[in-house]
């Protein structure tokens, strides 16, 4: 086994960047979004793998609140998450 010795100073700078990179890798992978957060057409699209013509039917059907400044559409990450919910199918219990 080779042993390899590093200053202090470089080896808690290593340390620090580490501790950042993996506190970045938890934010990406958690799906827990503040809920006051606002989504574009984009970032819903990519969310629930869905195409723009799927997302307008949402909002067309009312089953996907949104707001509209000028042509852009927003949605709240709440809406989202009800909208999933809401269409959440439950494999019936064998008796």
């Amino acid at each position: 086994m080779e042993i390899i010795a590093i200053e202090r100073q470089t080896f808690e700078l290593i340390k620090d960047r580490l501790i950042l990179f993996a506190k970045q890798i938890k934010k990406l992978c958690t799906n827990e979004q503040p809920k006051d957060k606002w989504l574009d057409n984009q970032d819903v699209c990519e969310l629930l793998s869905i195409s723009k013509r799927s997302l307008q039917y949402y909002r067309n059907c009312g089953k996907l609140s949104f707001s509209q400044i000028n042509n852009k559409c927003y949605y709240k990450v709440s809406d989202v998450q009800k909208l999933l919910k809401d269409s959440l199918i439950q494999k019936p219990s064998k008796p």
